[in-house]
């Protein structure tokens, strides 16, 4: 088991923050004494303030630059595709 102060600020990683839930990708936005600010990429982009002694079942990965830029890319394109089809 490990814990959201593992994880560095600005960084993308993929998680599975409970046992026997799916992946999650996150980034570390902001990092305070006591908490963390992320944002998790799901359906939709949730922002959220997690404790740094929260648990996290387990980290997976650290995505590389070449991994986020390639994610980036995929994620927005299919995302405003989404909106074209809402705006019909």
């Amino acid at each position: 088991m490990y814990s959201y102060a593992l994880l560095e600020p600005g960084c993308f990683y993929l998680v599975q923050e409970k046992e026997n839930e799916g992946l999650t990708l996150l980034q570390v936005k902001l990092i305070t004494d006591h908490c963390m600010y992320i944002e998790k990429y799901l359906d939709k982009i949730i922002q959220e303030w997690k404790r740094k002694s929260d648990p996290i079942f387990d980290i997976l990965e650290l995505l590389s630059d070449e991994n986020v830029k390639e994610w980036t890319s995929a994620y927005y394109s299919s995302e405003d595709a989404y909106h074209e089809e809402d705006d019909e």
